[in-house]
């Protein structure tokens, strides 16, 4: 086979290999069906929870991270309310009785929440990193509004980037109207170049930095911890609001774990995802055959099922480091209880 990469199919040999893993949609409807029904009440409410304390704290809520936290909470939970209309799709099926519109946000709204959690996780590395490494840098550079304007320039960059797939709607194929499908087979191409500029921008650069960070911040908390207390002493507000863990012995495992934490969720959500769907892309567009089509086909739908599942990991990270975020939750919490109690 002769082209760059070997990519020389024509259309009637794309269409032959489209139809080989539409052929498989009952193992696509049946995983996604699965994965939703468990994704859906966990991501809406606890992302709305979370949504909810950022905005009821008044101080914490003009931190760095917490700023950074509330856009990827607001991400994950805009994300979780596509989750219904996906549903009703696959229980339907594949049957879109909705307007094209709806289809073309629900496809957008996927690669909207990916990315920016991508980002908005890796600039709360960074902010964790300049706070270890420079915390007066940290104190200066790092202020409310300038993370503002970081976190409004993300969406303004992966919106645009992903604006893509807005043109990817309706499509009828047996007669039926069906989302979530690419229109023709030569979009197959296009979708492959933009996959590499994903993969490129959106996880591999994001990544490097995240273990960079993460790296140099094990390395301090791991060594010498008389010193990288001594560090902290002289601005013990940053670590509380910050990365959670403020100096001593349990301030530094807490945010050990917390570094192995979000390490493994990259790990475990977003490798998989892009290594899965890079290797379906070369096999459709390079003709590999249907036995190699559908059983990729069948690996990218489990690794987009991981990808989708971060929605409800990163709520622990905000329970897990931000102090702040737990008292909220837990006054909240006992709120709710004494009013159920005067009711009875």
């Amino acid at each position: 086979m002769n082209g760059h990469l070997g990519l020389v199919l024509n259309e009637s040999s794309a269409s032959n290999l489209s139809r080989c893993f539409h052929d498989d949609n009952w193992f696509k409807y049946r995983a996604y069906t699965f994965t939703y029904v468990l994704l859906f009440p966990v991501a809406f409410i606890t992302n709305l929870c979370a949504v909810t304390v950022f905005t009821l704290q008044r101080k914490q809520r003009t931190a760095p991270s917490s700023v950074v936290m509330m856009n990827l909470a607001v991400s994950d939970l805009c994300f979780s309310l596509t989750l219904p209309l996906r549903l009703v799709y696959y229980f339907r099926q594949g049957i879109w009785d909705y307007p094209d519109w709806l289809c073309r946000l629900c496809v957008y709204g996927f690669y909207l929440n990916l990315y920016t959690s991508i980002l908005f996780l890796t600039l709360l590395s960074v902010l964790r990193w300049l706070a270890v490494a420079q915390p007066l840098r940290h104190h200066t550079l790092a202020t409310p509004t300038r993370i503002l304007l970081v976190c409004l320039g993300i969406w303004v960059f992966v919106g645009g980037a992903s604006s893509f797939f807005l043109a990817q709607g309706v499509v009828h194929r047996g007669g039926v109207p069906r989302c979530f499908e690419p229109q023709k087979p030569s979009t197959w191409y296009l979708v492959l170049v933009l996959n590499y500029v994903a993969l490129l921008f959106g996880f591999l650069v994001p990544f490097s930095v995240i273990v960079c960070s993460y790296g140099f911040i094990v390395r301090r908390l791991t060594s010498r911890p008389a010193s990288f207390s001594e560090r902290l002493k002289p601005h013990p507000p940053a670590p509380r609001r910050g990365s959670g863990g403020g100096g001593g012995e349990c301030g530094r495992r807490r945010s050990l774990s917390l570094v192995s934490a979000v390490i493994v969720t990259f790990l475990l959500c977003f490798l998989p995802y892009h290594a899965a769907r890079s290797l379906h892309l070369h096999a459709v567009c390079g003709g590999w055959g249907c036995r190699a089509v559908v059983t990729l086909q069948r690996l990218v739908v489990v690794t987009l099922c991981l990808a989708a599942s971060n929605s409800v990991i990163n709520p622990l990270l905000y329970y897990y480091c931000t102090q702040s975020f737990r008292d909220q939750l837990s006054r909240a919490g006992s709120r709710i209880s004494a009013r159920s109690r005067s009711l009875h």
